[in-house]
């Protein structure tokens, strides 16, 4: 056999370094081009009529009124999709329009394009819908007895029944229903073909999946449909599922003009999906010394209207429902619930982040029953290489080689030792006001603060699980430009901020040994990526751009560029996994576990019921880091949104209506809400996964909520079950004098 061509020496801003991101520069002096500043000329504006009502029978549809307004250049209802009239990710489950039924509060009845937005806005308001009001169902607990449920996952590990336990603690918990409230509002423009397909310019998750979820319902073969990716200010899973795409393509199909629409900010919070909002009843049992010997939960997450991505959630919650500890007797159900609320699905942390919260509550709740630290109860417990998850999946994840069979690698308690080196922040000797709760609001000078200390673990699956068959594609052009080798690398991996554009370059640049890499747009001209989710990008994505970096690199070792360029198209698959049994639960269903642990220290007011995060400290294994600075945005904003669902965001639903759809009622932590972080990052390599990497950009987001609620806890001494945390919930137990 050949020798393999040895690896090129990496040149700067290669793999394992600080590379700056291609859009750093032109984001921060303005320049950068979001999907909502798109534009075409003679273009018209889209937008879309939505049912006020959580449940409702339509009756009729009047559009007269709207169709003779100057200005307006069409109106579409259900009767005009021109194909099919359903679409979902997981199930064809969503009406392209509503056509005899509204199944939650915003859902989409018709749609106009106008010469500008105003009149589009009022035409809509022109259209007369006969509703008929019907009773909503609303409460996940009734639908799962009417077993209105898109699934139930029960997952079976012995028999709790017959396990004898020295503390028993049970309680019940609540997630509130937390918005990804991306900054970029859903927007898009679609533009006509003279051949009757239409391109789409569109700030998505997942380019190939959206364009198989269009062509049928514009009655297009998917070759007729093109995407390409647009600035994106956000996303976190709000932007896997179809928003404005197919209403847009719709409407440049029937006025043969470009259409730009864009959602306003009350309309993003209804127009895209949500986190599931849980109620989840949790008994651990416990030996004496604390070591778990059962654990019963019942999960009731609520999928809303349609399915998206729930069913996906429900095997997520079931898989991880006792986190990262070994625990002989389990039994789970599981349920995603389908109700006249808002549609569910997809947002880091992806099931994860509501069992998190749960679990590690529960091991707060032993430790103080049996007087022992935090830590110690997690140690006690840790999974090691070798154990196994609840799905039986044994556990091999790579790390320091212990001659001592009898003391197997714990990544866990490795994490957790680490801490003993990071103390927990000291009270200053003189505090300024700006740093206690209330803040400038001159609450408080100190009187009524107190402070706590609380962990949270989070264990988390990275890429998709049960038996998907899950790829990226990846092709790499390399030529000569002006007698330097330059590699063009083309991929439709979706750019949703996390700098992925970055690593595919700094993996090039590894791989060939070369300066200048060119990344081509991002579209459906090539194969797929998948979706820019699951934490799988760079595993997925990042293995596909060194599979044909390499493929390139061997043809370069035989080829002289100045005969004519050399390119190559990789796909990349990792292991096969399978589906957890419908019964027992059980199955190898993931692929790759993430730790991530988080130290919150907080001081809270408990008199007024104000909580002000002090320090956030974190430990997490990313296997092997391939940009540092890009690696710490990534824990930063991943532990803002976890501080967020701990002590702020929820929207609040009643029967079926969003009552605060907008940026002044649904609060979201800025930069005076979060503390200084401290991190630790560990890199345990996986050898499996490209350079050893592990996803990790939705780990710390179920570690930081626990660990921030246990702060609270140990200040105030409450039990706190719900999130967010709210003042009252502080407060309700003070005996008020008259």
């Amino acid at each position: 056999m050949p020798e393999p061509t040895p690896l090129p020496t990496p040149t700067s801003n290669a793999v394992g370094q600080s590379a700056i991101r291609a859009d750093a520069l032109p984001k921060v002096n303005g320049d950068f081009d979001y999907a909502s500043d798109l534009a075409a000329e003679g273009m018209l504006w889209g937008h879309t009529l939505r049912s006020p009502h959580p449940k409702a029978r339509i009756r009729s549809i009047d559009t007269a009124a709207a169709e003779a307004m100057a200005g307006v250049a069409a109106v579409l209802t259900a009767a005009d999709v021109p194909g099919k009239r359903t679409y979902g990710l997981i199930e064809d489950d969503q009406p392209v329009l509503a056509d005899t039924m509204a199944n939650y509060q915003g859902e989409p009845v018709a749609i106009i394009a106008a010469t500008d937005l105003d009149t589009a806005r009022r035409a809509a308001d022109a259209i007369t819908v006969d509703y008929e009001v019907l009773e909503p169902l609303c409460d996940p607990a009734e639908a799962v007895r009417r077993g209105e449920y898109f699934r139930h996952q029960p997952l079976q590990v012995g028999d709790p029944d017959t396990a004898t336990a020295a503390v028993v603690v049970a309680r019940e918990y609540v997630v509130g229903m937390q918005d990804q409230a991306p900054l970029g509002p859903e927007s898009g423009l679609a533009l006509p073909r003279p051949d009757g397909g239409v391109d789409l310019r569109v700030a998505t998750q997942w380019l190939h999946s959206d364009q198989e979820q269009i062509a049928p319902c514009l009655g297009l073969k998917e070759s007729q449909v093109h995407l390409e990716m647009a600035g994106i200010g956000g996303a976190f899973g709000a932007r896997e599922d179809l928003s404005v795409q197919v209403h847009m393509a719709m409407l440049a199909l029937a006025t043969d003009k470009p259409v730009k629409m864009m959602y306003d900010r009350a309309e993003s919070f209804l127009g895209h999906v949500h986190r599931h909002p849980a109620r989840m009843r949790y008994e651990h049992g416990a030996d004496a010394e604390g070591r778990l010997v059962y654990v019963r939960a019942q999960i009731v997450l609520d999928g809303g209207a349609y399915a998206s991505t729930t069913d996906a959630v429900v095997g997520n919650a079931a898989s991880l429902a006792v986190g990262p500890y070994e625990v002989e007797h389990v039994a789970v159900e599981a349920w995603g619930t389908r109700t006249n609320n808002p549609p569910c699905g997809a947002m880091r942390g992806f099931g994860g982040v509501q069992t998190c919260f749960a679990y590690e509550s529960q091991m707060d709740a032993l430790a103080e029953e049996l007087g022992l630290d935090p830590l110690e109860i997690r140690r006690r417990n840790a999974m090691h290489q070798g154990s196994k998850l609840i799905t039986g999946q044994v556990v091999q994840e790579p790390g320091i080689d212990v001659p001592n069979e009898n003391a197997p690698f714990s990544p866990l308690v490795d994490l957790l030792d680490r801490f003993a080196a990071i103390p927990a922040p000291a009270i200053p000797a003189g505090r300024d006001i700006i740093e206690l709760p209330g803040g400038t609001g001159n609450t408080t000078h100190g009187e009524g603060v107190v402070r706590g200390v609380g962990y949270g673990v989070g264990l988390k699956n990275v890429c998709y699980s049960e038996g998907f068959d899950d790829f990226s594609t990846a092709r790499i052009r390399l030529e000569l430009v002006d007698g330097e080798p330059v590699a063009y690398v083309h991929t439709a991996a979706a750019e949703v901020g996390q700098g992925h554009q970055t690593i595919q370059a700094q993996i090039v640049r590894t791989e060939l040994g070369i300066d200048r890499v060119e990344l081509l747009p991002v579209d459906t001209k090539v194969g797929s990526a998948g979706s820019s989710s699951a934490s799988r990008q760079s595993y997925m994505t990042g293995g596909a751009v060194k599979a044909a970096s390499e493929a390139v690199r061997e043809l370069w070792a035989t080829h002289d560029l100045a005969d004519g360029p050399i390119e190559a198209t990789r796909e990349f698959r990792h292991r096969p996994t399978k589906p957890m049994d419908p019964v027992t639960g059980q199955g190898d269903s993931h692929v790759q576990l993430a730790l991530c642990v988080h130290r919150a220290t907080v001081d809270v007011d408990i008199e007024l019921g104000l909580v002000k995060v002090v320090d956030l400290t974190c430990v997490q294994d990313v296997g092997k880091i391939l940009n540092p600075i890009a690696l710490e945005g990534q824990i930063h904003g991943a532990s803002a949104q976890g501080l967020g669902l701990a002590v702020m965001e929820e929207m609040i639903v009643d029967a079926g209506v969003v009552k605060n759809a907008s940026f002044t009622d649904y609060l979201i932590p800025t930069i005076l809400d979060m503390p200084p972080m401290r991190l630790e990052i560990v890199e345990n390599a996986d050898p499996a996964a490209p350079y050893g990497l592990r996803g990790a950009g939705e780990p710390p987001t179920l570690s930081s909520t626990p660990a921030i609620v246990a702060a609270i806890r140990d200040a105030t001494g409450l039990a706190l079950t719900h999130v967010p945390v709210r003042p009252e919930h502080l407060t309700r137990h003070l005996v008020r004098q008259p």
